[in-house]
């Protein structure tokens, strides 16, 4: 038996929070000194000023749903929850003091000193997650756990525990009725039922049992050995062994319901966000710098080639509805173009073409669309309607990726699914980022590929052609 490492999490936590509440008041202090607006505070107000901005931070921070010490989380995931956590900070301390009538709510101590906060804690909360890293790579903070099952579904899982020290667990090894090639056999600790003198002997954490239902009775015994040895238990239900896509548990009428694709954007809070960005996003883009690279890029598109300026193809949207999906035309006028893919030295496009594709400016008339609402700034890329025929028959996941609106951009593209696809599991790869992108939307993460998109853009792609 050993102490539970959620403790030590907490104590992480703490000490994370000591820090910020620590820069806080810092802030306020050197504000004090530096602002003359400060001169007429006495320090009785100043100190009550600093409690109470405390006391809301602490209160907003324990808002928070992700934090820089959990063992397995996304940066936009964090980015996320930082925005909301400081937002929430702002607006309430604001209030507070604006109900109070403080003295020193004006905009040139205000505006400094929120920024001041803001710029702090992006640098504070990164750093400390690089240490926290770092610290359970050294072994500290660390897990001990096992796995009790067919481990061949949860395979990823297992390998990032066992390969990545900086999640902080220490992988002893699975139990199965035979070992595994898809994971380290020197792992393989013997039969399901074996298991339960192993917690008994043993110093662990956490159990993660993925027995099927028909061995109940095996399943209760372990889960009576884990609550005997203060061991925390962790069940993978059976219907992991078939579905490896996100599901929501929902109570009906009292009884348990897994559904599977559980997608964000099927609240109407989300999608109004998604489509408020994109709306502001789109027609300011289309008023101000589109012009001026129609301008030029239409000219050289006509001196390259005759032809139109624009190319339009319907390609399948939301829902499978189609559209016409808007370009810059970047090759010769053919007619093939609405049946085989470009590929890398493709004779049908022009120099200019060429370069448009490298550096993605032939995606930019697609903004065009994003205005029209038939596209959204980032999902998942439009394909052909023959390629939609032709693979939704081979990939059984295929039109899962018509839940959420295309994109200009999407998560497959900037994680190496981009350009060609020669062979089956290159499609497959990219559905299967798509499908995750549909699966853990946040406003971040959209923020997060854009970003990643124009890197991509200024320092070029290899699968751009």
């Amino acid at each position: 038996m050993v102490r539970d490492n959620k403790t030590s999490d907490n104590s992480i936590r703490w000490i994370i929070l000591a820090g910020e509440l620590v820069a806080l008041n810092a802030g306020l202090l050197v504000m004090s000194y530096v602002y003359k607006s400060m001169g007429n505070i006495t320090t009785p107000h100043y100190k009550r000023l600093m409690l109470l901005m405390s006391l809301v931070y602490i209160l907003c921070d324990i808002q928070s749903k992700h934090h820089i010490y959990d063992r397995f989380v996304r940066g936009d995931q964090l980015l996320r929850s930082f925005l909301l956590s400081t937002s929430l900070f702002v607006v309430l301390s604001l209030m507070v003091m604006w109900v109070f009538r403080w003295p020193l709510m004006t905009w040139d101590f205000m505006l400094p000193f929120y920024g001041f906060i803001f710029v702090f804690l992006c640098f504070y909360r990164w750093g400390l997650r690089q240490c926290i890293k770092w610290y359970r790579k050294r072994g500290r903070n660390s897990m001990s756990v096992i796995f009790i099952g067919n481990i061949n579904v949860t395979s990823e899982l297992y390998k990032t525990m066992e390969s990545d020290s900086s999640t902080g667990f220490n992988v002893k090894g699975y139990f199965a009725d035979e070992p595994r090639t898809n994971v380290t056999e020197k792992n393989y600790l013997g039969k399901p039922e074996e298991a339960i003198a192993y917690i008994e002997k043993h110093s662990l954490h956490q159990v993660f049992c993925l027995l099927p239902s028909s061995q109940n009775d095996l399943i209760n015994k372990i889960m009576y050995s884990c609550a005997q040895n203060i061991v925390r238990y962790n069940h993978i239900p059976d219907a992991f062994n078939y579905q490896r896509h996100t599901m929501a548990l929902e109570l009906m009428d009292g009884t348990p319901v897994f559904c599977l694709h559980n997608e964000p954007l099927a609240m109407l809070g989300n999608r109004i966000i998604k489509r408020a960005f994109d709306l502001i996003a789109s027609t300011i883009f289309l008023l101000t710098i589109f012009p001026f690279i129609y301008i030029i890029f239409g000219l050289l598109i006509k001196l390259s080639s005759p032809g139109p300026i624009l190319f339009k193809q319907k390609r399948s949207g939301l829902n499978g509805k189609e559209f016409y999906c808007y370009k810059f035309r970047s090759m010769r006028v053919n007619v093939d173009s609405d049946s085989v893919q470009a590929t890398k030295d493709d004779p049908r496009k022009t120099r200019i073409g060429e370069f448009m594709r490298k550096t993605s400016i032939d995606e930019l008339p697609q903004f065009i669309n994003v205005w029209l609402g038939d596209m959204s700034i980032v999902g998942p890329r439009p394909h052909m309607l023959k390629h939609t025929e032709q693979y939704s028959q081979l990939i059984s996941s295929y039109m899962v990726r018509h839940f959420a609106k295309p994109g200009i951009t999407g998560y497959a593209q900037v994680s190496g699914f981009r350009g060609e696809t020669q062979e089956l599991w290159q499609m497959e790869g990219r559905v299967k980022k798509d499908i995750w992108y549909i699966e853990h939307w946040t406003f971040a993460l959209d923020i997060f590929i854009i970003w990643k998109t124009i890197y991509n853009a200024i320092h070029g792609e290899e699968n751009a052609y």
